[in-house]
């Protein structure tokens, strides 16, 4: 017993726990409000995965960055750009979209370089930088493709909405995929040096390690995230879209901050994923709280701005929960710090 409580004392210390929380009790009331049977359905699932990978891709995108200590809020209108560029390619070259898709990647890897070059080489603060790559993105995104059209091959998009063996989602290989990689990166000299630098650039930089060589690895492992986030997109829409996905740059943001994930060395990919996983789940939560509502209450009626509104201030009070028990989480690790350290000089004595 006193394992299994030391054991919940290290987990409550790491800054998923805050994220992993609220991602656990979302993803309780979202089964007893929508029902066990119908949330455990192999369609509900797969539709849940697939609708919202994007999203979960954008924030795994946004992790690295955050660790390394800079961010990148344009990676939203990135995954247009891979979008355009995917279809545009296959529909005005004629070449298999596969290559489109990789051409697409390419161009997620040269924005993110770009980024890096304005935030780490020429210290821009990364936020004004990232800012204003919007605009730049869109308007590329608009001379390549002026107006939505073209159209994904039926047996892409339509393997990307099936089930592996009729059960797993086919489209839960792109988070397989990022988080065994990431698994490996992180058990590397790059993952080490990554939360040295988030921590201290300068600290860092007098133990030998290059910032800016360091912040340009997570870059680009963050361009080609978010090259398979706008593949995932194209599959999930099936057409090209210049003006589409923005939005997602300030919610994987916001999922990161939920999920516990500080600005510089502080967190976790598992940070993003339970951050992104609350925001999926509570907008899911919420949309079948009212379809409950609208049964059980005769005349009953709401729109769907009632349940953004509803949604957005749940998302206002998690994030605002995650910073209370972040300070408190850095407060307890530096007392276990101090605590070993003590133990270690009596041990000592």
């Amino acid at each position: 017993m006193s394992d299994v409580k030391q054991m919940f004392l290290r987990f409550r210390r790491t800054p998923a726990f805050v994220g992993f929380t609220l991602f656990a009790f979302v993803l309780v009331l979202n089964i007893v409000v929508q029902g066990p049977a119908q949330f455990f359905s192999t369609r509900s699932l797969n539709t849940l995965f697939s609708k919202n990978m994007p999203l979960l891709l954008t924030t795994m995108a946004m992790a690295p960055l955050l660790i390394s200590g800079t961010l990148d809020i344009s990676i939203g209108i990135q995954l247009a750009l891979v979008n355009v560029v995917s279809i545009m390619v296959f529909q005005e070259w004629g070449v298999p979209l596969y290559i489109g898709f990789l051409m697409g990647m390419l161009a997620s890897l040269v924005v993110s370089a770009l980024c890096w070059g304005l935030v780490s080489v020429l210290r821009l603060p990364s936020m004004l930088a990232s800012f204003s790559l919007i605009y730049i993105v869109r308007g590329v995104n608009v001379l390549i493709m002026d107006k939505p059209q073209g159209k994904v091959p039926a047996e892409f998009y339509k393997t990307y909405d099936s089930l592996i063996g009729g059960v797993i989602p086919f489209s839960a290989l792109f988070l397989v995929l990022v988080l065994v990689v990431w698994l490996y990166l992180i058990r590397t000299k790059f993952g080490r040096n990554i939360y040295a630098v988030g921590g201290s650039p300068r600290n860092a930089f007098a133990a030998g390690i290059n910032p800016v060589w360091v912040q340009f690895q997570a870059s680009m492992v963050k361009g080609v995230i978010t090259g398979l986030a706008g593949i995932s997109l194209t599959l999930m829409t099936a057409s090209g879209n210049p003006l589409q996905g923005e939005a997602y740059g300030l919610r994987g943001l916001s999922a990161c901050i939920i999920g516990g994930l500080g600005f510089g060395g502080w967190g976790s990919m598992a940070c993003a994923v339970f951050g992104a996983g609350f925001l999926v789940i509570i907008q899911n939560t919420v949309y079948y709280f009212f379809n409950l509502l609208y049964r059980l209450i005769p005349g009953f009626t709401v729109t769907s701005y009632w349940q953004n509104l509803v949604s957005d201030i749940i998302i206002f009070f998690g994030l605002l929960m995650t910073i209370v028990t972040a300070r408190e989480q850095r407060e307890a690790l530096r007392q276990g710090f101090v605590k070993q350290f003590k133990g270690g000089e009596q041990g000592a004595r």
